[in-house]
């Protein structure tokens, strides 16, 4: 059991280590202007735009459910006047920026996951290397780029969403249309919304860098069965770091703008 334990603790420590350690690279290529306008576009539209259909579904109904489980205590005890307020705070600084994470690391992050895997598996990545081209630069730049540019827009997009859910929801258990619209007026301010977005940012970056890190990692030697896996660790490490970097950004963000 402690030998298992070991193994796993330094299992944790090398994936961190070479997690930051491409971070470095990324940044490094950053700053000397390599990041390969043409293929950014491209994974800006696949992390964006392919992704913006699901997330709009997924907050839609998370607002709604949000929205119905507070209206129908609230309405109750005669609060009903506080449900917008409490909607559109959580799906701005939790419930948008979280979930819309999620799904985009399900979706864009195991696909850059099972891309590298692929190219790793068919000496794509090896005919790269022997040419003198930066890896880094060619397959992961621009993938974090996009990651961390479309991210918070994807984000808006489904809080958006989300909001109009919870206001149907809301208004059909009982709260006027009036109450409801006020007391987001009331509640939500901009340190909500610019918090919440400042945290997708990070998620994004988490997003490609996991996932591009999976599939650079994927074995040729277990075949097609390792792409599946390389993709499945980036979604499971990704979800799990979203939820763990969740609590220290919120901690830090919304004490220093409360």
């Amino acid at each position: 059991m402690l030998r298992a334990i070991g193994h796993a603790v330094l299992a944790g420590v090398a994936f961190f280590g070479d997690l930051v350690e491409l971070l470095v690279d990324t940044v490094g290529c950053l700053v000397r202007g390599r990041f390969g306008g043409a293929r950014t576009v491209i994974q800006m539209a696949e992390v964006g735009a392919d992704s913006a259909p699901i997330v709009v579904v997924t907050l839609l109904f998370g607002g709604m459910v949000l929205s119905l489980h507070t209206a129908y205590q609230l309405v109750q005890y005669g609060q009903g006047r506080l449900v917008g307020g409490l909607v559109a705070v959580s799906m701005a600084r939790e419930v948008g920026p979280v979930l819309a994470s999620i799904v985009v690391a399900a979706r864009a992050g195991s696909a850059m996951a099972a891309e590298l895997g692929s190219m790793k598996l068919t000496e794509q990545v090896d005919a790269l290397r022997a040419m003198g081209v930066s890896l880094t630069a060619y397959l992961v730049v621009p993938r974090v780029v996009a990651a961390v540019v479309m991210m918070p827009l994807v984000a808006i997009l489904g809080e958006v969403t989300g909001a109009i859910g919870g206001y149907v929801v809301g208004v059909y258990s009982g709260v006027t249309s009036a109450e409801y619209i006020q007391a987001t007026r009331d509640w939500l301010r901009y340190p909500d919304l610019f918090g919440g977005l400042a945290k997708t940012v990070v998620f994004g970056l988490i997003i490609a860098l996991v996932g591009c890190y999976q599939g650079l990692r994927t074995s040729p030697l277990e075949g097609a069965a390792g792409v599946g896996h390389s993709a499945t660790r980036s979604v499971v490490l990704s979800i799990l770091l979203i939820y763990a970097s969740d609590y220290f950004l919120s901690a830090i963000i919304f004490r220093i703008w409360p």
